[in-house]
C-alpha cells in the first residue's frame, strides 16, 4: 500500500518545471518590495503608512478569495488566534522592514530579512525543543558575522550607520521566520487564503495606531502604487508560493527563494543607485551561505 501511494504522488516532470516556476515567480514577486516601497517614500509615504496599505489591500484580496471560495468563516477563537498572532506577526514583519529600507536601504534591509532561517533554528529550539546541530550553530555564527558586516558598512542607502535601521532589519527577519510557526499550526485546519485574510488584515490593524493620522489624499499614482505593491507582494506572491508547494517541497521552494535578495538588490541598484562598499558585500554573502547551510541540511535530513 505504501509502495502504491509513494509512485503514486511521485511528481511528473512537468508538475516539478511548474513547482519551480511558480517558487520563482514567488520571490520574483516579493523582490519587488523593496523598489515599490523606495518609489512611495519619495512620493512622501511615511513607512509605516506604506506598512500598513500593503496587509490591508493584501488582506482584503484574501478575503474575497477566501469567500469566494467558502473558506471565509472559522469559529471565533481559531478566527481571533490568527487575527492576533498572524497580525502581530505581520504587523512587526512589515513595519521593520519598511523602516529598514528607509534608514539603511533597501539592499540592506532585504538582506537582513534573510536572517529568518536562523531565527527558525533558534525558535525551533525554544518552541518545539528542536536539537540545534552543529551545522545549525556554524551557520547561525555565520549569519551573526554577516550582519556586523553590513553593519560596519553603513547600509546600501546612504553609507552611514543608522542603529534603527539595523535593528528593525533583524526584527523584519525575526518577524519572518515566525510566520512558519503560526502557518504550521493553522495550516492543518484551514486553507492557505483563510489564514492569510485574518493575518494580514490583523496586521494591518496592528500598525493603524502607528500609521496615525492616516494620510488618504494620495495621487492617483500613488494609490496604483499602493495597490500594485499589495496585490502583487502580497496576494499573487503568496498564491504562487501555495502553488509551488503543491507540487514541490518546501526545502525545493526555499531554495529557488533565495533569489529573492538578489533581485531585491539588483532593483533599488538598478532604480535607485544603491549599492554595498566591499565589506558590505561580504556580509551579503555570508548571510546567504548560512541560508544555504541551513537548507541544505534541512534537505539532507529529509532525505534521510
Amino acid at each position: 500500500m505504501s509502495t502504491i501511494s509513494a509512485t503514486q504522488m511521485q511528481p511528473t516532470h512537468h508538475s516539478l518545471i511548474l513547482g519551480f516556476f511558480y517558487a520563482a515567480l514567488a520571490a520574483a514577486l516579493w523582490s519587488l518590495i523593496t523598489p515599490f516601497s523606495r518609489e512611495l517614500f519619495d512620493c512622501g509615504v511615511t513607512p509605516l503608512a506604506t506598512a500598513f496599505w500593503r496587509p490591508l489591500f493584501g488582506g482584503l484580496c484574501f478575503a474575497a478569495y477566501a469567500a469566494a471560495t467558502g473558506c471565509l468563516r472559522v469559529p471565533f477563537r481559531d478566527g481571533l488566534l490568527m487575527f492576533a498572532i498572524g497580525g502581530i506577526v505581520g504587523a512587526l514583519m512589515f513595519g521593520s522592514f519598511q523602516v529598514s529600507i528607509d534608514k539603511s536601504g533597501g539592499a540592506t534591509a532585504v538582506v537582513l530579512l534573510y536572517t529568518a532561517p536562523a531565527w527558525v533554528a533558534i525558535l525551533s529550539r525554544l518552541l518545539f525543543h528542536e536539537g540545534i546541530s552543529k551545522t545549525k550553530l556554524c551557520a547561525i555564527a555565520i549569519a551573526l558575522l554577516g550582519v556586523i558586516l553590513v553593519s560596519l558598512s553603513g547600509g546600501s542607502h546612504s553609507q552611514s550607520f543608522s542603529t534603527v535601521g539595523i535593528v528593525c532589519g533583524l526584527a523584519s527577519g525575526f518577524g519572518y521566520a515566525a510566520y512558519f510557526p503560526y502557518t504550521f499550526w493553522f495550516v492543518r485546519k484551514y486553507r492557505v487564503q483563510t489564514i492569510y485574510t485574518y493575518a494580514f488584515l490583523g496586521s494591518a490593524t496592528f500598525l493603524l495606531p502607528f500609521s496615525l493620522p492616516l494620510e488618504t489624499g494620495y495621487s492617483l499614482y500613488v494609490w496604483a502604487q499602493l495597490v500594485g505593491m499589495s496585490v502583487f507582494t502580497n496576494f499573487l506572491a503568496y498564491i504562487a508560493l501555495g502553488l509551488s508547494l503543491k507540487r514541490i517541497s518546501q526545502v525545493q521552494s526555499a531554495v529557488i527563494g533565495n533569489i529573492e535578495p538578489v533581485l531585491g538588490t539588483f532593483w533599488v541598484w538598478l532604480f535607485f543607485d544603491e549599492n554595498f562598499s566591499l565589506i558590505g558585500w561580504f556580509g551579503c554573502a555570508f548571510i546567504m551561505m548560512a541560508v544555504f547551510l541551513l537548507t541544505l541540511e534541512k534537505s539532507a535530513r529529509i532525505a534521510q
